[in-house]
């Protein structure tokens, strides 16, 4: 078992682009949902599939099982789904710490949120210019709830 433990931002602006150091495309279908539970399959470039169960302990940890398995049976069960996110995921370095910058597709597209993984919640990433307001522990901005309900209505 492993802690995921990250913080989400929405991104202000185009800034983090000239520091992209990997890019990659996800395609990602939800199999099932229950109160802080999901599984998801992911495929990655068309080439790699991954298997995921998180379970949520709060706003900024969660338990994460994750697990590969065959592209076929990835491909299958994305297309029995409708409850997909597309998107370009780009790494981004910034002060000791890899941000993860999503730019989202189809029904979701112009929206771009950016995730800093941590070793633990004490640490205190310094947060690039381009990062907008923090949207940690709001479900209405996890992949998950965006590829049931849609963009969330922003406010502010």
């Amino acid at each position: 078992m492993a802690l995921e433990i990250e913080r989400k931002f929405l991104v202000e602006n185009g800034g983090w682009r000239a520091a992209v150091e990997e890019s990659r495309h996800i395609v990602q279908a939800y199999v099932a949902l229950d109160g802080d539970v999901s599984l998801r399959v992911r495929i990655t470039n068309g080439e790699k599939a991954r298997l995921t169960v998180k379970v949520g302990q709060n706003s900024m940890t969660r338990d994460e099982f994750e697990y590969s398995i065959p592209l076929d049976d990835a491909r299958k069960m994305v297309a029995n789904s409708s409850r997909l996110v597309r998107k370009t995921r780009h790494i981004v370095s910034y002060e000791g710490f890899v941000w993860e910058v999503d730019v989202y597709e189809g029904a979701l597209a112009g929206l771009v949120i950016a995730e800093v993984e941590m070793q633990s919640e004490a640490d205190d990433p310094a947060l690039p210019f381009w990062i907008g307001r923090e949207v940690t522990g709001d479900r209405a901005w996890s992949n998950a709830t965006l590829a049931v309900k849609g963009l969330p209505e922003i406010v502010g």
